[in-house]
């Protein structure tokens, strides 16, 4: 899919942020919607189906954080990728971003051609919409004891539970499950997942574990002290 044809949605509650925005971003070729609050973010996402939202955190009606799990929760939605866009940089507000089921972090203030580039960056690890059904590759299948991950169709099977976990947490499963045993690093698991031209927080890598562990159980995910983190059977 080309560029021209990617569809951006800003949340933003100040108007003058969306107008500077929208314009760097359409000069680019991006498509790109608005909403001034949660609530109405939500709505718009439904109704345009955006690749990606730059979501504030602060805002009223319904806050970025509330916003982004309410979007999360929408099986329409599951291909779209979430960053917030906040003046807040502390820790926790990451942090809090992250856990809401955000791909990415950026942080107020940021010059345009930066922004440009980070919105790039995201959108090239954006895999395809699928448009129509399609019958499921063994080779995009992995099954160990039971649980099966269909890269496919970003769809987590455990026992008799279907689950669509947010993008980054179903990348960082399906790499620890590639090589079961394997011990890898965060480094590793930050180029794979992540890519080097996203900047995240030193605790993103263990927020997506504790939330991969909440939802599959705590027995298959094991972390070395310093190193990093294995998928065990």
């Amino acid at each position: 899919m080309s560029e021209e044809k990617m569809k951006v949605l800003l949340v933003d509650d100040e108007e003058d942020i969306l107008e500077f925005i929208s314009y760097n971003l359409e000069r680019e070729g991006f498509t790109v919607f608005t909403a001034a609050n949660g609530k109405d973010g939500i709505r718009m996402a439904e109704k345009v189906q955006p690749h990606l939202i730059l979501l504030d955190l602060m805002m009223p009606e319904m806050d970025g954080i509330t916003a982004c799990e309410e979007i999360r929760k929408i099986p329409l939605l599951q291909h779209t990728l979430i960053a917030f866009l906040s003046a807040r940089g502390e820790d926790y507000s990451q942090i809090a971003g992250f856990e809401a089921g955000a791909d990415d972090y950026i942080t107020k203030p940021i010059r345009p051609k930066v922004l440009v580039s980070r919105v790039k960056a995201l959108l090239k690890r954006l895999a395809p919409p699928v448009t129509e059904p399609v019958l499921t590759d063994p080779e995009n299948t992995v099954s160990i004891g039971n649980l099966i991950i269909d890269k496919e169709r970003y769809l987590v099977k455990l026992g008799n539970e279907e689950m669509i976990l947010p993008r980054k947490e179903f990348e960082l499963l399906s790499l620890l499950v590639s090589k079961p045993g394997k011990v890898f690093t965060r480094e590793e698991i930050y180029f794979s997942v992540w890519g080097d031209n996203v900047v995240v927080g030193d605790r993103t890598i263990d927020v997506h574990i504790r939330k991969l562990r909440e939802k599959i159980g705590n027995d298959h995910i094991k972390t070395l002290k310093g190193i990093g983190y294995k998928f065990s059977e």
